[in-house]
């Protein structure tokens, strides 16, 4: 038999450093879920991406079980790192604060690609372009 889904809960996380404390921990709480144990496997899985924030879709079940899918970071992110920058432009209309090529683009949309609602390459470079026209990052042809 099934297991019955209580709620489905979405948080973006720190790699590696996740904490029972808020935000985590009311989040989670009102679920029955052991936030040690979470805490935990949360970590152990995210070693690897030290500097990220991760999101994560955690289904929680009756009885507090639960399993937690990782996702890939923010498109922001990854473009934020890639052009080299600590943020984007307040006025992305008037003020641009770096470039990155069609190529880097593609990158970025192929890491996301499991995360976005397309299966088209060009689909998921179309919205990593916007997102990063709306940080006020310029594409390079």
């Amino acid at each position: 038999m099934a297991k019955k889904v209580k709620a489905v809960v979405k948080l973006q996380i720190q790699a590696g450093k996740a904490t029972p404390a808020p935000p985590i921990g009311p989040a989670l709480a009102q679920y029955g879920i052991n936030m040690g144990q979470f805490c935990s496997d949360f970590n152990n899985k995210t070693q690897d991406r030290e500097g990220s924030t991760v999101p994560v879709e955690i289904t929680v079940y009756e009885g507090g079980a639960y399993d937690f899918v990782l996702k890939e970071p923010p498109a922001s992110e990854m473009i934020l790192k890639t052009v080299g920058i600590e943020k984007g432009s307040g006025n992305p209309k008037k003020k641009k604060v770096g470039k990155i090529t069609r190529e880097q683009l593609r990158e970025i949309a192929l890491k996301k690609m499991p995360d976005l609602n397309t299966d088209d390459v060009d689909a998921a470079m179309n919205i990593i372009e916007g997102t990063a026209k709306n940080m006020g990052v310029e594409i390079k042809e």
